[in-house]
């Protein structure tokens, strides 16, 4: 296996930084997520199934790095970065995970249609959507699931104290972890989860 790059979560914050000056809409943080924040995504991840895992929005690889100390296999990631000099840095860093310079909210795009690309076993997301429209969120989120393995989920970064994402009832629910007070700022991650009950024909609680 493979090894991350050995350099330092702290000195990517000052490319970070000055990206997010550039583009604050695209970047949705000031600050590379805490190690704390990222154990806390990949804990909750499906990553003991068996298959590709996606990642969406990986920025300098923060949650990819957490990925691989937790034991995921380089080849089993597939990490979508939309910045260019972003997705150049992550391919040197991690050059046994698939970096892909793309556009993480439109899969269809940079994967090709469902069915013609992997299905996964987690999607770890981490690209800012709140200036969308919830039913719009609700949309890009369930066409999402359609690239889940069953039982797979879908994890979120977020500093949104509400579910950035509402629950769509047949496709996924939602629930969100602790808070990660060690982190700028302080922060969750939500955890949708496909709906099998409502799926399977059964009334939701």
């Amino acid at each position: 296996m493979s090894r991350p790059n050995p350099q330092s979560h702290e000195s990517d914050w000052l490319p970070f930084l000055a990206t997010w000056v550039r583009s604050p809409a695209k970047m949705g943080a000031v600050a590379p997520s805490s190690r704390s924040y990222c154990r806390m995504m990949v804990k909750h991840a499906t990553t003991e199934l068996d298959g590709p895992i996606l990642e969406l929005g990986p920025g300098l690889g923060v949650v990819t790095r957490t990925l691989l100390e937790q034991g995921v296999a380089p080849e089993r990631i597939t990490s979508i970065e939309y910045d260019r000099e972003f997705a150049e840095k992550l391919k040197k860093r991690f050059p046994g995970v698939n970096v892909i310079q793309g556009d993480g909210l439109d899969l269809d795009k940079t994967l090709g249609p469902v069915g013609e690309s992997p299905k996964y076993a987690a999607i770890l997301f981490a690209i800012p959507i709140v200036n969308m429209a919830q039913s719009t969120r609700q949309a890009l989120f369930s066409r999402y699931f359609e690239r889940l393995l069953p039982g797979g989920n879908l994890t979120q970064l977020s500093y949104m104290v509400t579910p950035p994402v509402r629950p769509v009832p047949g496709v996924f629910t939602v629930k969100s972890s602790r808070r990660v007070w060690n982190n700028i700022p302080p922060a969750r991650v939500w955890i949708y989860d496909q709906d099998r009950q409502s799926a399977a024909g059964d009334v939701a609680a």
